[in-house]
């Protein structure tokens, strides 16, 4: 129910019942109490009361709850927790901001558990061994800060609560979630994914700019948007959302954006993506577990990666707040930020979690410096360091930083973030129409999932061009189903093609094989196109330097074609092979890299057609496709 009396922030600290503060609108803030329920699976919040009406809940969801996926995480136990709102009411800022305490909260023996050089050591070893050796695009690694309370850790809440209310700006939530012996407080900028009326809506951020001394500037602004790394982090990161959006949405998600998101002391760069569904939204926070922009890509052995990196289990860093709001229709929106920038209190101990981006340029220390400016952020904006320093950095000492001036709407800097756009794949970026009822409308496909949910991107540009897709992951594509389908879409991957000791890429080479055997129509991309080349006879070679969120012309079969490249490993033939056997080959005229294949019922790719990255993607599709279900002579 909502209240009307007097709101006393006190009073609830006294009474020590559970309670959430969310400042959502900068104007007030939402008061929310009732009692705690720990729940084992995201099914099982509990939307409903025991007459079948619908409820208000605020849930904890901690990382572990990938294992729902079947993802590799370090468990720790941390449960899934619920406030079930038995009042909310509204409380204007100012009233808020004159119940805050302002106390001085002592920290001790204040420090990151992770060294610097042992951080950067990490940082190396994810490049080496799992970029370089196809693991995937990038990988987000963390370390926290961590220090002792001096005092009660309630009052400590309360008043880091009020100086992040007045020193960030930006935040999309701020919150403080009080619950038995544990302490969630922060500013977080990111709404991972919300559904208003049946509309969802994902927002990726990505990269770093910490303001200099004197404030951002134009110039200084314009240098972090012309960075390589920041610029293909965000577009990997956009790509692995619209996975997520494909697999939630009927209309697959458009892409808005890009935009600023100016905060105190850090700006980032966003997009806005956003898609139709009529799914429950406890099932649509599960197939958008979790944000890549705190995990990395593909998802599922990003999970892999952590766990063998990670020293320590992540407990609610990188997880969501989800508060759930029953609608008058019976069902229920959904709200649900990302628990970064965010600090917590268990057993007298402050921890803030933070985490660096690895990709392919990444650069050690830099990425050490990165870590240092977020949680210089998180504890400079809740009082616990000076608000003028950062902690300290061997990569760069920040100087005392004066207000700062938005500059979003910088003629420049709007020209140079709307640039951006024209890198990629009008499919994503405009109203995509209904689906073709051209000459492939009607036919089955089936898309082998090998662990990348790119085929959901996939899936849904065959829908765009008139297939009936399934997706089957490859431990689930049944030698009956492959043999049915008008079309296989053997798909992408992790890994090395070449590692005989994998079960994965031992059934991508009896799908393929299944296919070519029975000469029935087949498309291989990524992996699957390498372990189609394998087949034929063509040599695999690791590249010399990952393509990862790369974006490159090439040609097709005599058609220039700009196509986003995810691949560590490249099939390869003699510079000026143009055929091998029966196979028709598009290779690289300098290297022999194999661009494109195809043959009697067959094609393959080595590029994401799927892609943000490619923008001549569908066309590409649909000719290679084409090619697939043209008659087989003899």
């Amino acid at each position: 129910m909502t209240g009307t009396a007097p709101i006393i922030l006190a009073d609830l600290a006294a009474r020590g019942v559970p309670f959430a503060l969310l400042a959502r609108d900068g104007e007030t803030v939402e008061v929310l109490t009732g009692d705690v329920i720990d729940v084992e699976l995201l099914a099982d919040i509990p939307l409903t009361d025991d007459a079948g009406a619908g409820r208000e809940v605020l849930a904890l969801v901690p990382f572990r709850q990938v294992v729902e996926r079947g993802f590799a995480c370090h468990d720790d136990e941390a449960p899934l927790r619920c406030l079930v709102v038995g009042e909310r009411r509204a409380l204007p800022l100012a009233d808020a901001l004159a119940q805050l305490p302002t106390a001085r909260i002592p920290l001790e023996d204040a420090g990151f558990d992770i060294d610097d050089e042992s951080y950067a050591d990490i940082v190396r070893r994810v490049i080496a061994d799992e970029i370089g050796r196809g693991e995937g695009a990038n990988f987000v690694i963390r370390r926290d800060y961590v220090a002792g309370v001096d005092g009660d850790p309630l009052t400590a809440g309360l008043t880091w609560f009020r100086a992040l209310l007045e020193h960030e700006r930006g935040a999309y939530w701020t919150f403080l979630v009080s619950t038995p012996d544990h302490l969630a407080v922060g500013a977080s900028p990111e709404a991972h994914v919300s559904a208003q009326d049946g509309i969802v809506t994902m927002n990726p951020i990505s990269g770093t700019f910490r303001h200099p001394a004197g404030g951002a500037t134009a110039e200084t602004l314009t240098e972090f948007l012309s960075s390589t790394k920041e610029t293909e982090e965000l577009f990997m990161v956009v790509d692995e959302e619209l996975k997520m959006m494909s697999a939630v949405c009927s209309d697959g998600g458009r892409i808005t954006g890009p935009h600023l998101k100016e905060m105190s002391r850090l700006t980032h760069t966003e997009y806005m993506l956003r898609g139709t569904s009529t799914m429950d939204p406890r099932d649509i926070l599960r197939e958008t577990m979790f944000a890549p922009t705190v995990t990395g890509s593909p998802m599922q052995n990003a999970c892999t990666v952590i766990a063998r990196h990670e020293q320590s289990p992540r407990g609610y860093y990188s997880g969501v707040a989800a508060l759930f709001t029953p609608r008058a229709d019976g069902g229920h929106d959904l709200d649900a930020p990302i628990l970064i920038r965010t600090a917590y209190v268990v057993d007298g101990r402050l921890r803030v979690p933070v985490g660096a981006t690895l990709v392919r340029h990444s650069d050690p220390y830099g990425e050490v410096g990165e870590t240092h400016g977020k949680a210089a952020g998180v504890l400079g904006a809740i009082g616990a360091i000076p608000r003028d320093t950062v902690v300290a950095s061997p990569v760069d000492e920040d100087a005392p930083a004066a207000a700062r001036r938005p500059l979003g709407e910088d003629p420049a800097i709007a020209e140079l973030l709307a640039s951006r756009n024209a890198r990629l794949a009008a499919f994503w970026l405009n109203p995509q129409g209904e689906p073709s009822r051209g000459p492939l409308a009607g036919r089955t496909a089936l898309v082998v999932d090998a662990e990348d949910r790119f085929t959901t991107m996939l899936a849904h540009q065959l829908r765009h061009l008139g297939f009936a897709v399934t997706i089957a992951h490859w431990s689930e594509a049944t030698p009956d189903a492959v043999a049915a389908a008008d079309l296989v879409v053997s798909g992408p991957g992790p890994g090395d093609p070449r590692d005989a000791d994998s079960d994965r890429i031992a059934r991508l080479r009896e799908v393929v094989g299944a296919r070519l055997d029975a000469r029935a129509p087949l498309l291989a991309v990524c992996l699957s196109h390498q372990v189609l080349a394998d087949r034929l006879g063509i040599d695999l070679a690791p590249l010399a330097s990952p393509h990862q969120g790369l974006q490159k012309t090439v040609d097709v079969f005599g058609a220039a074609a700009s196509i986003g490249f995810y691949n560590t490993f490249t099939a390869r033939v003699a510079p000026g092979t143009d055929r091998v056997g029966a196979t028709d080959v598009a290779a690289d005229a300098v290297t022999g890299d194999v661009y494109a294949l195809r043959g009697p019922g067959y094609a393959s790719v080595q590029g994401h057609l799927e892609s943000i990255l490619s923008r001549d993607g569908l066309t590409t599709l649909d000719r290679l496709v084409t090619h697939a279900l043209s008659p087989v002579e003899g």
